[in-house]
């Protein structure tokens, strides 16, 4: 008895340490395919490929957080096989105008705007145009506790949007601009609300931010 239970034991430590060797595996892969993507598109500041600060897995594939030499944070979604689903901003080096790294046509390109009340006022409203495959974040400062009311309205065609708080993960997934959002929030810092145009269109919108 005292055999066998030795090596079963053997077995479980063997297959850990497997599963451990595979996971490690898998995320080299991500990171490697992430800081490759960045290099592509990411301009002279992402030349290095980006430091890692952070990795975590999920469902939709392994969050790979890279950090570039100009100090804009970026969010992979990555595969183990090295293949990138998503790359995005996540904290931009705000060059003053609220333009982020990238190429200057605006076509697939992701930028950041922080949003700010007038004295007196819980909400606001920005005017923008989208081009095809381009994103915009705003930037909200916000306390758990609070309310936030998001609604995008497109002036053509359909656009999507979604809230991200300010540890990376998601409040509201993706979801599409005729469906208006209020919710109690549950992180206090910057929560982002993107919005972004999976179309071929540019597409003029208004959206409407409220904190309460």
């Amino acid at each position: 008895m005292r055999t066998t239970s030795t090596v079963l034991g053997g077995v479980r430590i063997l297959a850990a340490l497997l599963m451990a060797t595979t996971a490690q595996a898998d995320e080299q892969a991500a990171i490697d395919g992430c800081s490759d993507r960045l290099m592509s598109v990411g301009g002279p500041d992402a030349r290095s490929g980006g430091e890692v600060l952070n990795t975590e897995f999920s469902e939709a594939g392994i969050l790979v957080v890279l950090l570039d030499d100009g100090g804009t944070v970026w969010r992979c979604i990555a595969y183990d096989d090295g293949t990138v689903g998503d790359l995005t901003i996540a904290r931009g080096s705000d060059d003053g105008e609220g333009a982020m790294a990238g190429d200057g046509d605006g076509q697939g390109i992701t930028t950041t705007e922080r949003v700010h009340f007038h004295r007196g006022e819980d909400s606001a409203t920005r005017t923008k145009t989208l081009s095809p495959g381009a994103s915009i974040r705003y930037l909200l400062g916000a306390r758990a506790e609070q309310f936030l009311s998001v609604r995008v309205t497109p002036h053509t065609a359909s656009l999507d949007y979604q809230i991200i708080n300010p540890d990376g993960s998601f409040l509201l997934d993706m979801t599409p601009s005729d469906r208006s959002y209020r919710g109690q929030l549950w992180q206090s810092g910057d929560h982002v609300v993107e919005v972004i145009n999976r179309g071929s269109k540019m597409v003029p919108y208004n959206v409407t931010l409220k904190i309460e």
